[in-house]
């Protein structure tokens, strides 16, 4: 029992000793204590001063960037002015002939001739080609005596029958097979017509695809014919349009074939329906080609391309199209104005932004109704590299498209 109660009394004496630390232990801590500061210190510093370098560094960067101002643009410009304006609807259509035909046989037999070429220029009635047809003329000279027959017996029983010496029954006879052999004379001439194939009017030939001694069928196509000093062009356009369309309005005509020219015609009808499918209404040009021209350039079953004017002309700023810039807000120019750093001799010039109102477009231009003032101007290529303030350099060695009618150019 005693020893455990100095067993107890050694343990509640080292909790004493552990409790109660010697001066120099509490030396020591205290030392440990000041070297964590000092380091913690010395690490916050460390930080303090790579963050003030980058700032610092920023600034000074933001500084010298400043002081340095936007680099100059190249730029092409041009001056703002007034251009006489015709609305125009644009359309595609398609060329047809206002005479047009598949030339083809309406019996069937054999070719004995043909009489054209391809590609021919033939008259109204010109025979183009010839079936055999010589059982048919042999039976017509039968049929041409029997006529003739018929008539010398009803002029003899006409005379009869005045004179009292036949009945007329008998001279109704007479009469009625007179008639008779004569509309087989007809008939026997109206089918060797039908196998001398005519030209039905004036036009230029196609293809022509039959040879001497073929069998042809009826209906089968020998050659097309086709009126070209006149052709139809039909094309559709919105029925808002309506409104401003009239039969006889003006119309030009492009083909891809001869880019470089441009053909003039009219409406020449205008469709009684709309099409309840698209709301779209179908119209007829004609286009009148000069009858003295040795080679036609428009053929039927060509596309082409169109405008029809609408209203009278307008005046209005234009410019060409790479100078408009299309963004969310609306669309915006780049307008060349004097800058401050420039002087009476050598003025500078810098870039403003303004928004302007579009109207309608015409080739490589688009007109201005708002936004712009004659004599303004006006950055026409370059817009991408510039902003509000940035000094300008002008260079109109090379100038974009301003085309009112661009044609496609052929490599």
């Amino acid at each position: 029992m005693s020893q455990n109660n100095q067993d107890q009394s050694n343990l509640d004496q080292n909790n004493t000793d552990m409790n109660n630390p010697t001066e120099h232990e509490q030396t020591n801590r205290k030392k440990m204590v000041k070297r964590m500061i000092w380091m913690v210190f010395g690490v916050g510093l460390l930080f303090a001063a790579i963050f003030g370098y980058h700032m610092f560094g920023n600034y000074m960067m933001k500084k010298y960037l400043a002081s340095q101002g936007h680099p100059p643009a190249t730029v092409t410009a041009m001056t703002v002015d007034y251009e006489q304006w015709q609305p125009q609807l644009s359309a595609v259509g398609s060329l047809r002939a206002v005479q047009g035909v598949n030339i083809s046989a309406e019996v069937g037999g054999q070719v004995a001739r043909v009489h054209v070429h391809s590609g021919q220029q033939v008259k109204k009635g010109d025979l183009l080609l010839e079936l055999s047809h010589a059982d048919e003329l042999a039976r017509l000279h039968a049929l041409q005596a029997d006529a003739k027959l018929a008539e010398i017996s009803f002029k003899r029983d006409k005379a009869q029958l005045t004179a009292k010496a036949i009945s007329r029954a008998v001279f109704d006879t007479s009469s009625a097979s007179l008639k008779r052999t004569q509309a087989a004379v007809l008939q026997q001439q109206a089918l060797i017509a039908k196998k001398m194939i005519k030209a039905p009017f004036a036009g230029h030939l196609g293809i022509v695809s039959v040879n001497p001694g073929q069998y042809l069928n009826p209906a089968d196509v020998i050659t097309t014919l086709q009126n070209t000093g006149a052709l139809f062009v039909d094309f559709f356009l919105p029925q808002k349009e309506l409104g401003g369309l009239t039969i006889g309005q003006t119309l030009t005509v492009r083909s891809d074939a001869w880019p470089e020219l441009r053909f003039n015609g009219r409406i020449s009808a205008i469709n009684s329906a709309v099409d309840a499918a698209t709301r779209n209404v179908r119209i007829e040009g004609r286009i009148d080609q000069h009858i003295d021209q040795p080679q036609r350039k428009l053929h039927p079953g060509m596309f082409v391309k169109l405008t029809v004017a609408k209203g009278s002309e307008q005046r209005y700023l234009t410019l060409p199209q790479t100078a408009i810039s299309y963004n969310t807000y609306g669309a915006t120019v780049f307008i060349a104005r004097k800058s401050k750093q420039g002087d009476a001799k050598n003025p500078a010039l810098e870039a403003q932004q303004e928004f302007v109102s579009l109207g309608d477009t015409r080739g490589d231009q688009v007109a201005i109704l708002s936004g712009l003032k004659q004599g303004d101007q006006v950055v026409t290529s370059g817009l991408m590299k510039l902003t509000n303030g940035t000094p300008l350099i002008i260079n109109n060695k090379v100038q974009p498209a301003n085309d009112v009618a661009p044609a496609p150019q052929e490599q």
